[in-house]
């Protein structure tokens, strides 16, 4: 299946760097205009950069703005009106007991990793509508589904995200809009890099060793048995956001490695 998204203009939201820009990347190679969002106007030059690097005729450009606050999406949609593709990947993670969590931080959490992709559905799809043809995607988690003890915050957002993409997918019905959620399990951006860097020095692991020591540890179930690379679960992404993917909308797709146990 070749995938050609030629003419259209996606936007992938946190995508300077992990799961996002691996996204960003698998959209440029089908030809669509790819434009780059993190807060950072260093990391966006930067994410852009690597990205041209990889496929020299990238049509790919960057914008900088917080997307956790509604005046940072307000400026981020100013300055790029209209999409045909939306990719609600921005989101944050942090391992707190449920007992240290202040008010505060359940707040940010949820305005990073929900209103977000809220403001910007709502900012985008209508146009969507009226054309006939849009792609929505929310990049939840397995967390959604399996709330991790160890992040009930995070895990919270990532319900939330399934319960408005379905019911997204719902109000579009008939339009040629369609909107879906997809699950990654653990997977080996930066930022689990990050949380595995301990670990990595005091045992002399590869990172790939560690992130298969974290999935037998925290997620037994999974059937893979190690970490997704950001590459596969941008695949799924990206052939969500494809022409092909016409008749899938109102679905939560896992790229979980098999963690959650269910048919």
């Amino acid at each position: 299946m070749r995938i050609d998204l030629t003419g259209k203009t996606a936007l992938v939201t946190g995508s300077t760097l992990g799961i996002g820009r691996a996204i960003a990347l698998g959209l440029a190679r089908t030809g669509a205009t790819v434009v780059v969002n993190g807060r950072r106007q260093e990391a966006v030059d930067t994410a852009v950069a690597a990205i041209r690097a990889e496929v020299p005729d990238a049509k790919v450009e960057g914008i900088a703005a917080d997307l956790g606050t509604a005046e940072g999406v307000a400026e981020l949609v100013a300055a790029l009106p209209s999409v045909d593709v939306l990719v609600n990947n921005v989101g944050i993670f942090n391992p707190q007991d449920f007992f240290k969590v202040p008010d505060e931080e359940w707040f940010r959490f949820y305005e990073v990793n929900v209103m977000s992709g809220v403001r910007l559905s709502r900012a985008y799809a209508p146009a969507m509508a009226e054309r006939g043809w849009g792609r929505i995607v929310f990049i939840s988690s397995e967390s959604g589904l399996n709330i991790p003890v160890e992040m009930i915050h995070y895990g919270m957002t990532k319900t939330a995200q399934l319960a408005i993409a379905r019911g997204l997918a719902k109000r579009l019905a008939g339009t040629g809009v369609t909107v879906n959620s997809v699950l990654p399990g653990p997977t080996l951006s930066e930022g689990v890099a990050e949380m595995l860097r301990d670990e990595v020095a005091k045992t002399g692991q590869s990172l790939e060793e560690a992130g298969a020591a974290f999935v037998r540890a925290h997620r037994p179930s999974s059937i893979i048995q190690r970490a997704a690379t950001v590459e596969e679960v941008a695949n799924m992404v990206v052939y969500v956001c494809s022409k092909e993917a016409s008749a899938t909308t109102g679905a939560a797709l896992r790229v979980d490695g098999g963690t959650v146990d269910t048919i």
